[in-house]
């Protein structure tokens, strides 16, 4: 304790992580993108490289979506933040001592 105040760490919720990085949703969504994948090679079977390719882009896109970054958890953190931020906005009306003494005084110019 400093100054009666408390000093967490930055890595404080690393500890409530998987293996330190992984949520248990990001887990899961990178087994079921792995998953899909492999059930995706064995009922398509062609050499077709472009066919092969498609049927790898589950893993890729979950695999994308799980990679740590800066600043963020990681990038389906990033991309939910910046949604957030775009489309869930909320409007704040600042009530503060400006508002009030605007306010008491358009009621008693009205008043006179």
């Amino acid at each position: 304790m400093i100054n009666n105040s408390y000093l967490v760490p930055a890595n404080a919720k690393k500890g409530t992580l998987i293996l330190n990085v992984f949520r248990l949703f990001d887990i899961v969504m990178f087994s079921s993108g792995i998953l899909l994948t492999l059930l995706l090679i064995t009922i398509v079977s062609s050499n077709n490289v472009i066919l092969m390719l498609l049927c790898c882009l589950p893993a890729a896109i979950t695999g994308f979506l799980v990679i740590p970054i800066p600043n963020y958890h990681n990038v389906l953190v990033a991309i939910q933040s910046i949604f957030n931020y775009y489309f869930n906005r909320k409007c704040y009306v600042w009530k503060g001592w400006c508002f009030y003494e605007r306010f008491v005084n358009e009621q008693q110019s009205n008043k006179g």
